[in-house]
Order: structure tokens, then C-alpha cells, then sequence
């Protein structure tokens, strides 16, 4: 059965390396819902976040397709229940709508959205949380003229008490492999 899983894959940061992984997929035939990449905690390591729809079993494969490329230290997956997740969401609209009424007003208050700034021209507006919430609000948003909407890939940390890669590197140089040459 199918079902969301977020993907974290730790890597160096290599010019080519989002080709790499995302290659992994295509050659699948695996759709990406969401992908974001970020420095991570750990310095010189790059965090690759990525939603899919499969099946334990196919996911399972991948984790270890991708574990198979040279610059990934390593991949994880996640079901939903396992992360604490948001995405961020921003909304432009003209601010002549703002002055119409209290409407948008509201629907930032109701929604916990800010407004990040005010010209004569526009406002925009910054939302965060799940995609149906930042999905909702740009529902609410749009008859009143939204020209523009743009929404983050998905951000997320796993509900584990440590970082698994954390425990990985220690396991690597308790084996006295070092760290920073994992897979040279």
C-alpha cells in the first residue's frame, strides 16, 4: 500500500550531487512531491528533504540505491508519524484589498500568518505550517486578488531522541573509519 514517506539524505556538498539522487528516483519511476536542501548541523554535511508516495518495500530499496552513491553518507525515511514537519508559504496581494475591508486581516489572524511587508503596490503575506493549511489560506486569499503565491518544500526533523547520523559517524569512527573520508 502506498503511503507518504520524507526521505533525509546526508551528503557532502557536491556540485552534480542533486542530479545523483534525484536520478535514483526517475529511474524508479518514483515522483517527488516535495525536495529541499539545506546545510546541516553538522559542518561540510548537506541535507537533502524529500516527499514521496510508495510502498515500505520500494522505499526500502531506494534508501539503499541512494546509500549506494559515492557522495551520500546516508539516507533515511520516514512515515509521518516519525517527523515533525511545516513548509513555508508566501502570498502576494494588492494592498488596495487590504484597505477594503477587515477580511484579510482576519483571515491572517485566523490562519497565524504575519505580514511581512506593505507597500503602496502590494502586501505580502507569510504562512507556516502543513500543506493543506498554507493550501487553505491561499483558498481564502485568492478572491481577493492574490497575484502571486510561492510554498517551501517540506522542512523536517525526525522525533528520535538523537540524530541518527549522529550515531552513524560515531559508529564509523568506532570502527576507526574517519569520518570525514566515509567514502573515498
Amino acid at each position: 500500500m502506498q503511503q507518504e514517506f520524507t526521505l533525509t539524505i546526508y551528503s557532502e556538498n557536491r556540485i552534480g550531487m542533486l542530479n545523483q539522487v534525484t536520478s535514483v528516483f526517475t529511474r524508479r519511476h518514483i515522483n517527488i512531491e516535495s525536495l529541499t536542501t539545506s546545510e546541516s548541523a553538522i559542518e561540510g554535511i548537506h541535507k537533502f528533504t524529500i516527499v514521496i508516495f510508495s510502498t515500505k518495500g520500494e522505499v526500502d530499496v531506494l534508501v539503499r540505491q541512494i546509500e549506494k552513491r559515492i557522495d551520500v553518507l546516508k539516507a533515511y525515511a520516514f512515515t509521518r508519524d516519525e517527523i515533525v514537519h511545516q513548509e513555508v508559504a508566501l502570498y502576494k496581494v494588492p494592498t488596495s484589498s487590504l484597505f477594503e475591508g477587515r477580511e484579510i486581516e482576519n483571515l491572517v489572524r485566523q490562519y497565524g500568518a504575519r505580514i511581512l511587508e506593505v507597500t503602496a503596490e502590494y502586501t505580502i503575506i507569510e504562512k507556516t505550517g502543513h500543506k493543506h493549511e498554507t493550501q487553505e489560506l491561499f483558498n481564502k486569499l485568492d478572491p481577493y486578488g492574490v497575484t502571486q503565491f510561492t510554498r517551501s518544500g517540506r522542512i523536517a526533523i525526525n522525533k528520535s531522541r538523537k540524530e541518527p547520523l549522529n550515531s552513524y559517524l560515531r559508529k564509523l569512527e568506532k570502527n576507526g573509519v574517519n569520518p570525514s573520508a566515509y567514502k573515498k
